[in-house]
């Protein structure tokens, strides 16, 4: 049985705030990157959802980080912003042919990220959904869906989400609606509750609860404290979890990523 992995991280790694906080004092801007995926298992990606990257980018990323390490990419906004989702095809053709597969082994789940006024409407979803690839030049992809709507939160959505295995972003400690099932092979969930008071960014209680979420998720379970729509379907075979860190007070973000990492190793 392949074993789950439960993977840590932040959104991106340019931040002024974390020089001299998160990267030393004197770490040249060209190496942030290194050092960042020297301390994490992932980091997303944000840059993709508001315009394309060259190729010569994402092998470079690819490049200066270690063995093992995974990044989850936005999907871009011009594919999620739009009335009708089903006539996104061309759209999401030109992203997966920018040049993401250069990532090769460390490209990890997509991430499509929907406005919080878009509403659920079934039939143009599912064909968004159909849209989708499963693998490209022979290489699975993992798809994600974000989405801030209300009218999400209804048996008929995660349905459709775990027909196509595709899974539903975790949104947690924000304002946004939870829907916490657990709906593909993987779990991605964006945590943003982060705080300036904490120097870890979270308590050391808050911290212990998501390692502990996160080892339940691995398991192939779901955590009974975080809001689910529909009734669980727990997995023999455990889920790979894909934990960031988002928003929130982000100077503390990779203190928070980090300590939640080391919990769960413990």
């Amino acid at each position: 049985m392949p074993k789950s992995h439960i993977r840590v991280g932040i959104g991106g790694w340019v931040f002024e705030p974390w020089r001299g906080t998160f990267y030393p004092e004197g770490l040249a801007q060209r190496r942030e990157l290194e050092y960042a995926s020297s301390k994490l298992a992932t980091i997303e990606i944000n840059g993709t959802y508001y315009g394309s990257q060259k190729p010569e980018s994402f092998e470079k990323w690819h490049d200066e980080t270690p063995e093992g390490f995974v990044f989850s990419l936005k999907g871009p906004r011009f594919t999620t912003n739009r009335r009708i989702l089903s006539e996104a095809g061309s759209s999401i053709e030109r992203f997966i042919e920018s040049g993401l597969l250069r990532l090769g082994d460390k490209l990890g789940p997509i991430n499509w990220q929907f406005m919080p006024t878009k509403k659920f409407d079934p039939e143009d979803f599912e064909g968004f959904l159909k849209l989708l690839p499963k693998s490209v030049e022979g290489r699975t992809i993992r798809h994600a869906v974000e989405v801030r709507h209300e009218s999400f939160k209804t048996p008929d959505f995660v349905a459709l989400v775990r027909e196509h295995g595709v899974a539903t972003v975790t949104d947690a400690d924000a304002d946004y609606p939870q829907i916490a099932d657990a709906t593909a092979s993987f779990i991605y969930a964006r945590i943003m509750g982060t705080s300036a008071k904490e120097k870890l960014g979270y308590s050391g209680k808050a911290l212990d609860k998501w390692a502990t979420r996160a080892r339940i998720w691995a398991a192939g379970d779901v955590p009974d404290d975080l809001e689910t729509v529909a009734a669980p379907k727990p997995r023999k075979s455990g889920r790979d979890v894909f934990l960031y860190v988002i928003s929130g007070a982000k100077e503390r973000n990779p203190a928070a990523a980090m300590a939640i990492a080391e919990r769960v190793r413990s």
